[in-house]
């Protein structure tokens, strides 16, 4: 049974995230997109910096995500850019999910926007904020890594 390879194209990545939280759970999400938003992802405009992800009447809504229209946009539709976008998850992980945030310090985050098999979807993580000195930790360890990767790349030459 031969198993098919999936390939998602990224469109944009949240690093900042992965600074600033802990993630304990992730999850694919899809997004709700008007006409215009879905050219201007193919061109790769969007930004996923200070986006979150809110909870409201059981729903998931994706807020802060900037999607730039592009110079060609429509005459007859006026594009806002930081338009709150709908997610679209399947009911039982949405109550798993609410549960979850009302536990002290849990909030959702979105990760990275990508396309799969021609749809534009969003992975969002169940995070925990980081404190300043996991923040310094994480520092350090970065530095750490290109401190090696250096000596590596001067010893090979």
């Amino acid at each position: 049974m031969a198993t098919k390879k999936e390939t998602h194209a990224r469109i944009a990545d949240n690093k900042k995230a992965a600074f600033n939280y802990f993630f304990e759970e992730k999850f694919e999400a899809g997004l709700v997109l008007q006409g215009w938003e879905v050219k201007a992802l193919r061109e790769g405009k969007a930004q996923l910096t200070d986006g979150y992800v809110v909870i409201r009447d059981g729903e998931l809504f994706l807020i802060g995500c900037q999607i730039n229209p592009l110079k060609t946009a429509s005459t007859h539709v006026k594009p806002e850019a930081a338009r709150t976008k709908k997610l679209l998850m399947h009911k039982d992980q949405i109550r798993r999910l609410i549960g979850k945030v009302e536990q002290k310090g849990h909030t959702l985050v979105p990760i990275q926007l990508y396309w799969k098999e021609g749809r534009a979807k969003v992975e969002i993580a169940l995070a925990r904020g980081k404190a300043t000195h996991d923040k310094r930790d994480t520092i350090k360890e970065r530095e750490g890594k290109r401190e090696v990767e250096r000596a590596m790349k001067e010893r090979h030459r």
